[in-house]
This record gives C-alpha cells, structure tokens and sequence, in this order.
C-alpha cells in the first residue's frame, strides 16, 4: 500500500471521528445557555391586551361630495360594544382638500360611529391648516361624510395675524364655491402681531 492510499485510510477514520467530536462539542455547549423563551412585552401590556379586542394601527379613507379626501389613522382601536362607539387612541387626520390646501388634525383618543358618519376627537386636539394656522382645542366633533367639524368649548389659534381666543369654532365648506371656511365665534378674542418686513 502506498503512502497515498494509507493517507487516504486514515483520513476515512479521522473525519468521521473528528465531525462527531464537533457535534458532541455543540450539545455541550447548548447545555449551558438559558432555553427559557423571554416574550418581548411587559407585563402591563400583556393584560392589556387579553382584557379585549384589539385593532392596530387602524385606517379609514373616504371621500366626499366635493371631492374632498379624508384620511384618518390612530395608533390603537376597540371596537363599541351595545350602545357604546369604537374608540382609539393618537389619532391623526388628514383632509385634502379638492380645491387645494391641506388640513390635519392630531388628538390623544377619538371615537367614531360609522353608522352615524361622525367623529369625535378629544384631549389635546391640534388642527393645522396650510395657510398656517394652528388650532388647539379639547373636543372636535366631526362628520366623515362631508367636511364638516364643530368645537363646542373654547379654542386657541396661532397664525400670520396673531393669537386668537374663541368660545367655539365651526369648520364647513357651505358657501357656493365650495371653499373650506373656520369660522370663530362667542367671544372672539384676537391679538394681532404683524410680522415685522426683513430689512
């Protein structure tokens, strides 16, 4: 036997013998490692989620009469139960509008009864329009078949003219050309602050 065929028999029995060594080598070492799965949520949040139903990151899109695109998401939703609306949580709004410009709105929870096309909008309500205005509200009340949305308490606004106090606010598109107004009423406070012109 020559020295290639010898070499070549001993290598059939060291490779077998050295691969089994190897695996053997592996179950040891997996021996020692924590196999207790961790789940990745917090205790908090795992009974969240097993008291009921729960949608995430839920989104709604439609369009009215106008042409105008309503786009509403939140970060959380649970549907009603008898009597009672499916409610979420951050909630965000955009409509765009068919004659231009944009609207967005963003509030802590909402609740929307489809049946009823309408929405409401609570806790830290922020309405921002292109034209620069920002509106800071605690309830908007609003319709998704039409663009259409109510503020029966007091509103804040920031803009071009100033800071701007109000009872109430309504936001319709009721004129004949179809042009989104935000009308201010009971009480309407304003502090105009031109921008001074850059010299």
């Amino acid at each position: 036997m020559d020295s290639h065929s010898r070499a070549v028999a001993y290598l059939k029995v060291l490779m077998p013998l050295a691969a089994l060594a190897l695996m053997s080598t592996l179950f040891l070492i997996s021996r020692g490692s924590n196999t207790e799965a961790v789940i990745p949520f917090a205790q908090k949040e795992i009974e969240d989620r097993m008291k009921g139903q729960q949608v995430t990151a839920p989104f709604f899109s439609g369009t009215t009469a106008q042409g105008d695109e309503i786009m509403v998401s939140a970060a959380l939703a649970r549907p009603g139960g008898a009597g009672a609306p499916a409610v979420a949580s951050e909630v965000s709004a955009n409509f765009r509008l068919a004659r231009g410009g944009r609207i967005t709105l963003a509030s802590q929870t909402g609740s929307i009864q489809p049946g009823q096309a309408t929405a409401e909008f609570t806790g830290g309500v922020t309405i921002t329009s292109t034209q620069g205005l920002i509106v800071e509200t605690e309830t908007l009340n609003a319709a998704l078949d039409g663009l259409e949305a109510s503020s029966p308490g007091p509103v804040q606004a920031t803009g071009p003219l100033g800071r701007l106090t109000a009872g109430n606010m309504r936001i319709s598109s009721e004129s004949e050309d179809g042009t989104v107004h935000m009308l201010f009423k009971n009480g309407v406070k304003l502090i105009y602050d031109p921008q001074q012109p850059e010299r």
